[in-house]
């Protein structure tokens, strides 16, 4: 799919924008100030499927931080680009710690909370000349929630005056697009070229979300990141983000993105990439793992044998992945299904892969096995015997079936 913004942008080893793919990204939720934890983050995070990685830069202690996690990184082999989160003192962090300003690959500024007045534009400006020293790109984001109030306040002051009869949504909408507009306007008046300059305007509900991207990418050539501000928790943040971002991204509006998805406490942050990861699989713009079909159940599937051996099957694909990835040109192209009755069973274990279709209820307790089509053996057993089994097969088929690096 033609992507709609022509400029791209690189950001350490990776393309954004200009035609290159869409790009995963993801935010830590640990203290940077704690290189360990940060760091460990970090991997997992990469390991999962996140090409770019963010961290909060908001203390000095924090900007200290991040050349020890930039250098632990590497050292571990991992090279995907270091993004750091400023708001409200970027200006004073990146000037006061140059080395935290060189092991970044890519500043996100907030314009809405960069400063006010002739002192917002001062400080936006001195990030800018960071950046030009430094040859970083700089994302200008701009959230619905810290938008600047003195634009929204005349925008809406003119819209009574002249009884424009717009909406609050709509003029905040405006306001967003005109912010970031004008301040990627600023960035270029600083000395950034064009291709160090990415551009976002989130906001936190779909419909409001694809109304502003629509308009934004009508008036700019800029690589734009795409998300909700916040998508919320579990299944309404997953459904929020996709009804979105999935609008936008099948008309190729979007060149980076994030979930931003609440986690539970305890919970895991990798949730938020392999969602954006799937997102973008679904949407066939990309392809990250082997996809499992699963079936979803009914009255005929009375065991739950093959929810549990789907995800097994689907816990041991992304397991295996960073390894396979690494070994194996294509592997992320397999198709594996995990089927529970007769009525689909074949046919979609058949059109995989390598797929199995488990006995429903009152069927012969039997587990045939399909390898690209064909008919290849019949498993019995439960349901450890049957995932022993089965991961032995893909491990053979991708042995088999995919070229080594």
């Amino acid at each position: 799919m033609k992507r709609h913004h022509t400029v791209g942008v690189r950001v350490g080893k990776v393309q954004v924008g200009g035609g290159a793919p869409v790009v995963v990204q993801s935010m830590c939720n640990t203290e940077t100030a704690d290189v360990d934890s940060t760091f460990r983050q970090c991997v997992e995070l990469a390991r999962a499927g996140s090409e770019m990685l963010r961290v909060t830069v908001n203390l000095p202690e924090a900007a200290a931080a991040v050349p020890a996690i930039k250098r632990r990184l590497l050292d571990s082999g991992c090279d995907a680009p270091l993004i750091g989160d400023f708001h409200y003192n970027g200006h004073l962090l990146l000037t006061r710690h140059p080395d935290c300003a060189r092991a970044l690959d890519k500043y996100r500024i907030n314009p809405g909370n960069v400063g006010s007045g002739r002192r917002r534009d001062e400080q936006f400006a001195t990030i800018c000349k960071v950046a030009v020293d430094e040859g970083k790109p700089v994302r200008i984001g701009v959230n619905g929630g810290s938008l600047n109030q003195d634009l929204v306040m005349r925008r809406m002051q003119e819209n009574s005056d002249r009884n424009l009869g717009l909406t609050s949504e709509e003029i905040v909408s405006e306001c967003m697009v005109l912010s970031a507009l004008e301040s990627a306007g600023l960035a270029l008046e600083s000395g950034l070229r064009e291709d160090q300059v990415i551009i976002s305007c989130k906001v936190s509900r779909p419909a409001h979300l694809i109304a502003v991207y629509r308009d934004l990418a009508t008036k700019t050539d800029q690589p734009l990141h795409l998300g909700l501000t916040e998508a919320g928790i579990g299944i309404k943040g997953l459904v929020w983000s996709a009804s979105a971002m999935g609008v936008l991204l099948n008309e190729g509006i979007g060149d980076t993105i994030r979930v931003s998805l609440t986690p539970r406490p305890g919970g895991d942050r990798r949730e938020e990439v392999y969602a954006a990861c799937e997102l973008l699989q679904a949407l066939g713009l990309r392809a990250f793992a082997p996809s499992v079909t699963a079936c979803p159940g009914c009255g005929r599937t009375t065991s739950t044998t093959f929810q549990a051996l789907a995800e097994r099957i689907q816990g041991y694909v992304r397991e295996q992945m960073p390894a396979w990835k690494e070994r194996y040109d294509g592997v992320e192209q397999m198709t594996l299904a995990v089927m529970g009755c007769v009525v689909n069973g074949p046919g979609e274990s058949k059109a995989a892969n390598i797929g199995i279709s488990l006995p429903g209820t009152g069927e012969a307790p039997h587990c045939p096995v399909f390898i690209d089509g064909r008919h290849v053996t019949t498993l019995k057993g439960t349901c450890e015997e049957l995932a022993d089994a089965f991961r032995r097969l893909v491990d053979d088929y991708v042995e088999t079936k995919y070229a080594r690096r």
